[in-house]
Formats: structure tokens, C-alpha cells, sequence
């Protein structure tokens, strides 16, 4: 009988083994857990708009250049980012291209490394307070958010910047507690100085939001506890003029040579537009970001909802009130800012995945108020509804944008669909392990998925590639560069080339006129286009045509490639 019972407990505490076991592995874990889970969109997406493309197409004429101060799109300065992310590309491009600066992949390992590093930077940050399990699982959880997923995928800023972020945090954690327990020993100034460091990397990638956040965190703390004193470990007669050798450089010399534009256009115009109102109709009411939640922060969503109950109980532990005035505050911040894309509340992600963890790990309370019972149910109605999107989405959207699913995508999807089930109903059974488990297992069903089977095949979505690769078989040896009118995603320009001309109808012909060559022409220019082409007493012949989904703009689109002859009077080309 004692045999029965002794295997009975081996069998129920095996979750707990697999957990203990993957904890104390942290890095090797986490990181395959984080390459599983991005590098096939990093392989298999082609070029997005706009930001990707316009980021990645920023750093390849940086490389063509050789001007590693001044950022162009084209003819056009590019002032809306800082320059750390150009650098970074370009130097991977440099790396993993071997020459070729074509393939949009090498401009998203930096990405890519930088959300394996804010996963593993999330680990080192909850090691300072909570044990190794409850630090992995609330690494994994955010390593696994379709946010973080989603931006370690794609060649843009956010990763990087949450990596960033998250090494400044966890010194300012290990300060704030060595404030409020003598028996901890403050962080090193070895270990205050890489902090400094990063904030000063955080600054060269994305400007003002690692400073925002960090100092609004650390001004509710002192406001919160009346105490400033735990500051003083910091050292910041050592680190800001740190972080001014580190930033200073760089700033001066934009600043020369913009003649003060970069700072006008990313401050003035850029980041205080956003603060002001709705840019590029990126707008939304308050609670645009909680309603997100159920896809953003799937699947880690399954514990949120009741972990934030249980922090707001635990509020007077000082691990779990940093990591509530990390959250908190930022997040009302960015609900009021007028201007809401997904991706800017990605630096709150860690504090929330790691209460989340806590919660999930935590022992059963069975004296919890009914509302803490609620909200574990509202983080069950959330995950089914975020399970229900991801699981659907790779059985209807190649119907409606691709020529269909096929049966392995379906398995893949009806696989995801029924680990995440389990999911559900583990954590229904309060079996957070099993739960967590099987949700992480569901997301390696769907995300690869996704990214490898869905995505690509999307056909009609993918109009610049489409563009591009008649653009290649309508070429001649001698032709300029092609000229875009009406269709001017930055996706077509870093296919096509540096060089490529974007303008409208009557500019095409122009073009086209004075040099002759392909001109791209979407339906809204060409009236215009042809019009000033019989102006100009020159023929046009219509070679191919496409159609598809411009998802940009969220509507069809149809696009006319013509090749122009030159009219032989007119010798030089019109300025941009």
C-alpha cells in the first residue's frame, strides 16, 4: 500500500521535477524556447510595412552610404528614431549577408537577439527576489507572449529597446531592495555602471522611452515609500556622465549635421505629436491596451488577471510593489497618450509576466476574497478567446487572402487548439504547471505556424514581392530604376533598390519621359499617368499587371507596369 502511495506522489509531483529541472537551466532553456519560437517568421516573412521596411531599408543605404550619422529613406531623411538600431542592423547585415544586403532577415537578428536577451535579462531581474521556478516560468511566459514573439520577429526597434530596459530594471531592483532589507548588500558599481550603460543604449535605440519609464517607476517608489535614501546606490555622479560619453557623441553629430533637424522632427514633432493626438490614425481610447490583452499577452494571460489580485493583496512586499509601480503607472500612461499601436506597452510586459508567474506558483489561498476567484475565471475567458483567434486564423485567412489552407495547417492548428484546451482546463483544476505547460507546448503548434505555413502564402497580402518579381523578368540590362506612383510601400522600395522612384501619375511620365524604363502605376495615378504621357507625346506599353491586399492601407489595390520610351528632347531627369 505504501508502494501505491509513494508512486501515486512521484506521479503527481513530476510537473514540479520538469519545472525545477528546466529552472535550473535557464539559458540554454529559455533561449531555444525563444529561437523555436521566432527564428522561422525570421527565415520565412518577406519584407512588412512600413516600419520593418523602413528601418531595414534606413540601414541598408547606411551600409551603400557609408554615412553612419545621418539616416536617409531614400532621398529622404529618416528623424524619427535615434541611430542605434541602424547600427545594429547594418553590423549583423554586415556579419550574416557576407556581402549581399538584399535579404531581409539580416536586419532582423538584432530582433531577434534582443528579445532572447530580454528573456533572459527577465529571468536575472525575478532571480533578485523570487525562486528559480517562479523566475523561468515568468520568462518563458513573456518569451512566449505573441507581442514579444511578434517584435523579436520583425526588423524594428521594440525588442532591442525591451532588452535595454530590462537591464537598467533589474539594477534598479536590486537597489530598491537592498534599500529596504540591511541584510542585502546593494548592487557593485561594476554592475550600477552596466545599468547606466544600458539606459544609454535604450536612449540611442528609441530615445525617451527607457528614461520615461524607469523614472516614472522610480518616482512613484519614493513617492509610494517617502524614502529616497536606496537612490544613493545608483551613483549617478558616476553614470549619467556615463551615459552623456555614451549618448553625447552620436547627438552632436546629428545635430551638425541636420543642422538641428533630427531633434525638431523626433522630439518636436514626432514624440510630442504622439503625446499631443492621433498620428497616422494610430489612435484609441482608454483601454485600447487592456482590451488587447486576450492576443497580445497570450498565452501568458491565463495567469494575469489574478496574479495582478494577488499583487495588489502582496502590495507591501517590496519585490511585488516594484514590480506594481513598474506596471502600473506606465500603463495608465500609455492608455492616455492619444496616439496607441500594440507595441508600446511591451516594456510593462515583464513586470506583468512575472506577477503572473508568482501567482501561478503561489500555494492555493483558500481564504481569497470572491473577486480574486473572479478574475481567475476572466484569465480563462481571455486565454479561450486569444486560443480562438491564433487557432482559426491559419484555417480562414488563407481562404480569404491565399489560394487555401492545406491539411498540415489545419493539424497544426487543431493540435494548438486542443494543447491550449488542456491548458484551460488544467488551470481550471488549479494545475498551474500542467497548464503552463501545455500552453507553451500549444504555442509552439500555432506560432510557427503561422509564421511558416500561413504568412508567407498569403498571397494577395504580399503585393511588393509580387511587384518586384515582375519588375525582374520586365527588365532590360540598361533600364533605370523603376518609378512608383500611387503603390510607394516602403516593402517595394528595399526590393527594387535604393534608387527607386516614388512619386505620382504625372511624375512617372515625367520620368519615364526623360529616361525612359518601368513605371509602376497604381489605378488612382493612372489617369493622371497617361494623361501627361499623350502631354508629352511619349508611348507607354502595358507589360503586366497584379492585384492584391494592401494591408497598410486596409484596402485592394491594382497595379499597371508599363515601360516607357524616352522622348529624346527632354535630358534631364526631374527633381525628386
Amino acid at each position: 500500500m505504501s508502494d501505491t502511495v509513494q508512486a501515486t506522489k512521484q506521479a503527481a509531483n513530476w510537473p514540479n521535477r520538469v519545472l525545477r529541472w528546466l529552472a535550473h537551466r535557464p539559458w540554454a532553456t529559455l533561449s531555444l524556447l525563444c529561437v523555436l519560437l521566432s527564428a522561422p517568421g525570421v527565415l520565412s516573412l518577406p519584407p512588412l510595412d512600413r516600419d520593418e521596411s523602413r528601418f531595414a531599408q534606413s540601414s541598408r543605404q547606411m551600409l551603400e552610404s557609408g554615412n553612419i550619422i545621418d539616416i536617409r529613406f531614400g532621398h529622404v531623411p529618416r528623424y524619427k528614431k535615434p541611430i542605434g538600431i541602424y547600427w545594429l542592423q547594418a553590423a549583423t547585415t554586415v556579419i550574416a549577408g557576407l556581402g549581399d544586403r538584399s535579404h531581409i532577415w539580416t536586419y532582423r537578428l538584432p530582433s531577434l537577439l534582443g528579445g532572447l536577451l530580454a528573456v533572459l535579462l527577465a529571468f536575472w531581474l525575478a532571480r533578485a527576489f523570487v525562486p528559480a521556478e517562479e523566475a523561468w516560468l515568468g520568462a518563458a511566459l513573456l518569451g512566449t507572449t505573441l507581442l514579444l514573439t511578434v517584435e523579436s520577429t520583425i526588423a524594428t526597434t521594440d525588442a532591442v529597446q525591451l532588452a535595454c530596459l530590462l537591464g537598467v530594471m533589474g539594477v534598479l531592483l536590486r537597489a530598491y531592495l537592498a534599500g529596504r532589507d540591511p541584510q542585502r548588500s546593494p548592487p557593485s558599481t561594476r554592475l550600477v555602471l552596466a545599468g547606466w550603460a544600458s539606459l544609454a543604449a535604450g536612449i540611442l535605440i528609441k530615445g525617451p522611452v527607457v528614461p520615461a519609464v524607469c523614472l516614472l517607476t522610480v518616482v512613484v517608489l519614493v513617492a509610494w515609500d517617502r524614502d529616497w535614501q536606496w537612490l544613493k546606490s545608483l551613483k549617478p555622479r558616476w553614470g549619467v556622465p556615463l551615459t552623456l560619453a555614451i549618448v553625447a557623441p552620436w547627438g552632436i553629430a546629428i545635430a551638425l549635421a541636420s543642422h538641428g533637424q533630427f531633434f525638431q522632427q523626433s522630439l518636436g514633432q514626432d514624440f510630442a505629436g504622439k503625446l499631443a493626438g492621433s498620428q497616422e490614425t494610430h489612435g484609441g481610447w482608454p483601454g485600447y491596451y487592456l482590451l488587447l490583452l486576450a492576443i497580445s499577452f497570450w498565452p501568458a494571460v491565463l495567469f494575469l488577471a489574478p496574479g495582478l489580485g494577488a499583487a495588489f493583496r502582496r502590495h507591501t512586499e517590496p519585490g511585488v510593489r516594484f514590480l506594481v509601480a513598474w506596471a502600473g503607472p506606465s500603463w495608465l500612461m500609455f492608455e492616455l497618450v492619444p496616439t496607441k499601436l500594440p507595441h508600446y506597452v511591451l516594456p510593462l510586459y515583464p513586470a506583468l509576466a512575472v506577477l503572473a508567474a508568482m501567482w501561478a506558483l503561489a500555494p492555493p489561498d483558500e481564504n481569497a476574497p470572491v473577486w480574486q476567484k473572479g478574475l481567475s475565471y476572466l484569465a480563462l475567458l481571455q486565454f479561450l478567446i486569444g486560443l480562438a483567434m491564433l487557432t482559426t486564423a491559419p484555417i480562414v485567412l488563407p481562404g480569404w487572402y491565399g489560394s487555401g489552407t492545406t491539411w498540415w495547417l489545419i493539424t497544426a492548428a487543431v493540435g494548438g487548439a486542443l494543447l491550449g484546451l488542456g491548458a484551460l482546463v488544467s488551470q481550471f483544476m488549479r494545475a498551474p504547471i500542467p497548464a503552463a505547460g501545455l500552453a507553451m507546448l500549444a504555442v509552439l503548434f500555432v506560432y510557427p505556424a503561422i509564421a511558416v505555413g500561413m504568412a508567407p502564402h498569403l498571397e494577395q497580402l504580399w503585393i511588393s514581392p509580387h511587384a518586384a518579381s515582375l519588375v525582374a523578368k520586365d527588365s532590360r540590362p540598361a533600364d533605370p530604376p523603376p518609378a512608383l506612383a500611387g503603390y510607394t510601400e516602403p516593402s517595394l522600395v528595399f526590393l527594387l533598390g535604393s534608387e527607386t522612384r516614388l512619386t505620382n501619375g504625372v511624375g512617372a511620365a515625367d520620368v519615364g519621359a526623360s529616361q525612359g524604363g518601368l513605371a509602376l502605376v497604381e489605378d488612382g495615378e493612372r489617369a493622371a499617368f497617361l494623361a501627361h504621357l499623350a502631354e508629352l507625346e511619349t508611348d507607354a506599353t502595358q507589360l503586366d499587371e497584379l492585384s492584391g491586399f494592401n494591408y497598410s492601407r486596409g484596402r485592394k489595390v491594382h497595379i499597371t507596369i508599363y515601360r516607357v520610351t524616352a522622348t529624346h528632347d527632354i535630358t534631364e531627369p526631374p527633381a525628386e
